[in-house]
């Protein structure tokens, strides 16, 4: 029986990505995980892989189609196997009775046609955008018709619906009109829908040979916007300490010794281990926060925030961090690094953060805080391993080197004591190093 391949959710907040190519064709047999196509996301490009084996049956989506999260976008199953097509591939909404006979009739009276790669589509109709359940039922929202993304969008924007031209079908509007739509060119609405993160105004954007003005990247945006959302809603704390990290680098020194440059440990592998061993013992602070609910993972999946050449960043994830073999995690840091800042990281490389670690120990930085990435608990900032003079215990003065952390933690979870304990252990952990390779 043909398997559906549905576009995956790459990241807690994304709804929808962008076709950039498909890199296999309808016909060419796949193995599980290899990759079928390219996608890109507001933050980053990622590979899409195939959840199962078989023959590519169909391909239901063309390059620079935006698709949403869940919908089909293609059949895998026996060669010469016959397929019926789910719903259109550029909307994960539910298809009402009336969608579904219009797709049966376009179906019935359309040919197949050749895809993007050449290659034959089975029985996939052109693309319905589908309606809302309240239109289905004969109830408008604000009087207009418009597709779900279309809402949202205006929404976002503070954008009267009723203001802006529907070039769909039978006028229904559509992303594009959202997106294209002037405000400067229709009267201003009487009660416009407001942002659902208002902008500050400086009153007029400055222009002329003194200035440049730079508009805002996709991930830029989302950056601003989530980072507003977080500091807005989650109410932080913070709590700093600071450790001696000779013993820790001696060691690291020393694992490293005859290793190849890809084999080699790096400090922040060693903090993201002493992460997770030391969540182990407080499992509140691997939670995450749904207004009514705390939901503690069982598993430790670190997140580590990778800045990206071409500005902002993104998370790559340090799976089960806690029981993974220190060298072995390091080797798939490196990797999932690297493809981050390569733009081609893979949908396992980003999914499934439960705690986070910021590290700007390259960049000379004495200590710092970190704005928690919701749903999340925390976040652990880390600064630049400095040598300091210090007082021993015997009243002689000696020089070590010395490190600040920072952990940031939701309030509504955790509160400062449970903070400070985990810094305790995490301080343990980190100068008695030995403890990382048990």
């Amino acid at each position: 029986m043909a398997e559906p391949i549905v576009m995956p959710k790459l990241g807690m907040d994304m709804t929808e990505a962008t076709l950039l190519n498909w890199t296999k064709n309808v016909g060419d047999t796949i193995n599980v995980g290899d990759v079928i196509a390219e996608v890109e996301t507001d933050k980053v490009t990622v590979e899409v892989e195939s959840p199962v084996a078989g023959t590519i049956l169909d391909l239901q989506a063309e390059p620079g189609a935006v698709i949403q999260v869940g919908a089909v976008i293609g059949h895998v199953g026996a060669a010469g196997e016959q397929v019926q097509a789910d719903r259109a591939p550029d909307s994960a909404q539910p298809v009402s009775v009336a969608e579904e006979k219009q797709v049966a009739e376009q179906q019935a009276a359309a040919p197949a046609k050749p895809s993007g790669n050449g290659a034959a589509k089975t029985a996939a109709p052109p693309p319905v955008q589908p309606a809302p359940v309240e239109e289905t039922n004969g109830h408008l929202p604000d009087g207009v018709r418009a597709s779900p993304i279309a809402r949202r969008l205006a929404s976002e924007k503070g954008i009267d619906l009723r203001q802006v031209k529907g070039t769909g079908p039978g006028g229904r509007i559509t992303r594009a009109d959202v997106e294209s739509f002037t405000p400067s060119a229709a009267p201003a609405p009487a009660a416009a829908r407001p942002a659902a993160i208002p902008a500050p105004s400086f009153g007029p954007v400055p222009t002329g040979p003194d200035v440049e003005v730079v508009e805002l990247s996709k991930l830029r945006e989302r950056i601003g916007r989530r980072m507003t959302e977080s500091k807005q809603q989650v109410p932080h704390f913070y709590v700093t300490t600071e450790m001696d990290v000779d013993a820790l680098l001696a060691l690291r020194k020393q694992l490293n010794e005859g290793l190849d440059e890809a084999q080699k440990i790096s400090v922040n592998d060693m903090i993201v281990k002493a992460t997770a061993l030391t969540l182990r013992k407080f499992p509140n602070l691997n939670s995450h926060f749904y207004g009514d609910k705390i939901v503690r993972h069982k598993r430790i999946n670190i997140g580590m925030a990778v800045a990206l050449p071409q500005g902002g960043l993104i998370n790559v994830v340090a799976k089960d961090a806690d029981r993974t073999a220190l060298g072995t995690m390091a080797q798939h840091n490196r990797e999932m690094i690297a493809r981050a800042r390569e733009g081609k990281v893979k949908p396992d490389d980003i999914e499934g953060s439960t705690f986070t670690v910021s590290n700007l120990g390259p960049y000379d930085v004495e200590h710092f805080i970190a704005v928690i990435n919701p749903p999340e608990a925390g976040i652990l900032a880390v600064g630049t391993a400095q040598k300091v003079p210090v007082v021993k215990e015997d009243g002689s003065i000696g020089v070590t080197t010395r490190l600040k952390i920072t952990i940031s933690v939701d309030h509504r979870v955790s509160d400062g004591a449970e903070g400070a304990q985990f810094l305790q252990a995490f301080k343990e952990l980190i100068q008695n190093p030995m403890r990382l390779l048990i």
